[in-house]
């Protein structure tokens, strides 16, 4: 392991140089993250999923840096060109840019017009120009270099201002000074096209816009960029020319008296515009873009976790409905585990209209199924189709509610061959339906289904980088799934895809094995399937429960490794393995000495602890402790409100800008950022996350664009 970069990764991340290089070794050994983050805290100091995946991030990028560092400097020296002070400049560069600003003037290039110069032989003229003369005069200097293609003075001069532009150009240190002052005293504007068509003014705010490059926030730089590509928008970095220019001219001019002066100031000018600043330009727009894809990928992330995080509605029979005009909406009633009961299709709203049939079909199916939740995909029709159920559970025998679900990404599942192998004798919107009720049952099991991208709660998540976003939400996903765990007997391909350790073949080698055998009654059987490597085994056991198996520890999260030590501690309490979850074992544990039975049992206090919480909860689900959904029995219409009204809504996405929250009308209300604390705060999330639960007061609404403006805030604070 390189020291240096464990220091440089500790510095950075504040932590300490054993939990870097016990992370490191780890990873090293094939851990996998979720497995390391569980059951070898005591190795890493209980450092969490993002934290781990940092240090390895961080690791890798300075392993890349330090192998670019070597290769530049082996380069350089192959030249002939290697001086110990180029070395140091080398080796003391913190950024993959900084070790390229160097190599650019020894790096091959291509015909350029200095390039064509110095095969003219003006090369040597540049050279006496560069050393500003004060004897002579520029016609002495340049009659000798008048020969072959060069015929002129004007094209003897001009080659070598070519020659003196590409030096400066080449540069490191001038490079790196003009990034920085463009970068914080630079300008991004953005203009819209005379020619161009924007008619639901998506870009508007931009039409005439401008802010300093160092300020812009991540998603105004993601509009613009996109206002950009779809060629209704021109964007522009506007710095002060003359700035850089008089910083180039104190560098360059050694002696302003010299004759040469003129044709090296030329020199400059044209290195700045045709080629430094156009170069620095595009860096600054990458850089921005960089920094803007990062924020978004994380938004999307935590919004994503949160979502999955929702807790499941347990115990219950849904209605799923599946919304829409032409084509009808789509029924599907689904038992307390998922399984389908019931299809049917009704045409409640325009253009068919028929309502009352609409209404017999649902209350028979209401009273066949005893119905609980009727959960409405939130479409195309989703709020006329609301109207519609609030009217008819009124009349139902039984207590029926309702909620609106999100149905990002069901269209995507329901094409996909999951589906159709699930269910290969319904039609494309039919499994849409099943798909929107499963989510309100278990959001986590059914949407794994789906492409994290498709699911529909990040913000510009088609302007960035897609491998960036695809390994950011599998990683969101995959630390989710671990963090909940998966009933073996049940969880299906999609969810054990994200089991830590697990590969397609060992996953195959489950389900056929769980198809051959039936029900898997232990982890031990587990550990005999042919497929499954040891370490695959040691890396997934721990996450996969057996809930009604023949051992009682296999429904927890304790890890077979310590089996013997949590059967030592419960013959130390005199309990045994049918006591889990028991409220005499929780008696016993409730004051235990922690440090003491470490000691007795030659085990780390965070497995110890990690062992008592699992005894204590043994099928414990972290999101059971996630505020609950809002069920509604009856419809909200924008008009019925007023400013100060409070209400209660589920936060249904936050962008950088604000947080979007359902409080039960056709579009969710926006709390700006500005609006969701007392104090400053720089990213909402600070403050909500996707799935709260909260009480906002109307501060505005705008009947003509249907636009609810809503604060946390109480009307007077």
């Amino acid at each position: 392991m390189n020291q240096k970069i464990i220091k440089e990764i500790c510095q950075d991340l504040m932590i300490k140089p054993h939990q870097v290089e016990a992370v490191l070794k780890l990873l090293e050994e094939g851990n996998t993250i979720p497995f390391i983050a569980r059951y070898r805290k005591e190795a890493t100091s209980f450092l969490d999923e993002e934290m781990i995946k940092n240090i390895a991030d961080k690791y890798q990028y300075q392993v890349n840096l330090a192998n670019r560092k070597e290769e530049v400097i082996r380069l350089i020296f192959e030249k002939g060109l290697l001086t110990e002070e180029l070395k140091k400049q080398i080796e003391n560069c913190e950024k993959l840019i900084e070790v390229d600003d160097i190599y650019r003037p020894y790096k091959e290039k291509k015909e350029t017009k200095a390039t064509k110069a110095i095969k003219q032989g003006l090369e040597p003229l540049a050279k006496k120009i560069m050393s500003f003369p004060k004897t002579g005069n520029i016609h002495l200097l340049v009659q000798p270099y008048i020969k072959g293609e060069i015929t002129t003075e004007t094209e003897a001069i001009d080659g070598a201002k070519y020659i003196i532009a590409e030096w400066i150009s080449d540069n490191a240190f001038y490079r790196k000074w003009i990034r920085r002052q463009g970068y914080l005293s630079g300008l991004i504007s953005s203009k819209k096209r005379p020619e161009a068509i924007d008619d639901d003014l998506t870009y508007q705010m931009y039409y005439n816009y401008q802010e300093k490059i160092s300020t812009i926030k991540a998603h105004r730089v993601l509009a613009v960029n996109r206002g950009e590509k779809e060629k209704v928008l021109t964007v522009s970095l506007e710095v002060d020319d003359e700035l850089m220019l008089q910083y180039l001219r104190r560098k360059i001019i050694k002696e302003p008296t010299s004759f040469t002066v003129d044709i090296v100031n030329e020199a400059i000018k044209d290195s700045y515009k045709r080629l430094i600043w156009p170069s620095i330009k595009r860096e600054i727009r990458s850089e921005l873009k960089d920094k803007a894809e990062e924020v978004a990928i994380n938004n999307f992330a935590k919004n994503l976790e949160k979502l999955l995080l929702v807790p499941p509605i347990k115990e219950k029979v849904v209605l799923a409905l599946d919304p829409a005009f032409r084509t009808g909406c789509k029924l599907a009633v689904l038992d307390k585990t998922g399984k389908v009961l019931d299809i049917a299709v009704i045409y409640p709203v325009e253009p068919k209209c028929e309502v009352e049939q609409s209404r017999k079909v649902v209350l028979d199916l209401i009273d066949k199924y005893q119905v609980d939740i009727i959960a409405i995909g939130n479409g195309t029709a989703s709020r006329e189709s609301e109207q519609f159920i609030a009217d008819t559970i009124k009349e139902a025998k039984r207590k029926v509610e309702y909620i609106i679900v999100s149905e990002a990404g069901a269209s995507v599942y329901s094409a996909s061959k999951l589906a159709i192998q699930e269910f290969p004798n319904l039609t494309l919107e039919k499994r849409s339906a099943v798909s929107i009720g499963r989510r309100l049952q278990d959001a986590l099991a059914e949407l794994v289904k789906i492409d994290p991208k498709s699911i529909g709660v990040g913000l510009y998540q088609h302007d960035v980088t897609p491998k960036k976003l695809e390994n950011t939400l599998d990683f969101v996903v995959t630390k989710v799934v671990n963090q909940v765990g998966v009933n073996i007997n049940t969880a299906s391909a999609s969810i054990l895809k994200y089991v830590s350790g697990l590969t397609n073949k060992a996953i195959e080698a489950i389900l056929k094995f769980r198809d051959e055998h039936g029900i898997i009654n232990s982890r031990e059987e587990i550990k005999g399937i042919k497929g499954l490597s040891n370490k695959q085994y040691e890396q997934a056991i721990g996450f996969m429960r057996i809930i009604d198996g023949s051992n009682p520890l296999d429904k927890t999260d304790i890890h077979p490794e310590s089996y013997e030590v949590t059967k030592k501690l419960l013959l130390q309490i005199n309990c045994s393995v049918n006591d889990i979850g028991t409220i005499k074992l929780k008696d016993k544990i409730k004051d235990l000495d922690l440090v003491n039975y470490s000691k007795i049992l030659d085990v780390s206090s965070y497995t110890l602890e990690d062992i008592l919480l699992s005894l204590e909860k043994p099928n414990r689900d972290p999101r059971d402790d996630m505020p609950k959904p809002i069920l509604r029995s009856d419809i909200l219409q924008l008009m019925d409100l007023h400013v100060g009204d409070k209400l209660q809504g589920t936060v249904r996405n936050v962008a950088p800008f604000g947080a979007f929250v359902d409080v039960g009308l056709h579009d969710d209300g926006l709390v700006h950022i500005s609006k969701l604390s007392k104090q400053y705060i720089a990213d909402p999330q600070e403050v909500v996350n996707v799935g709260d639960i909260v009480d906002c007061y109307v501060i505005d609404i705008d009947l003509k664009t249907k636009r609810l403006a809503l604060s946390l805030l109480p009307p007077n604070a």
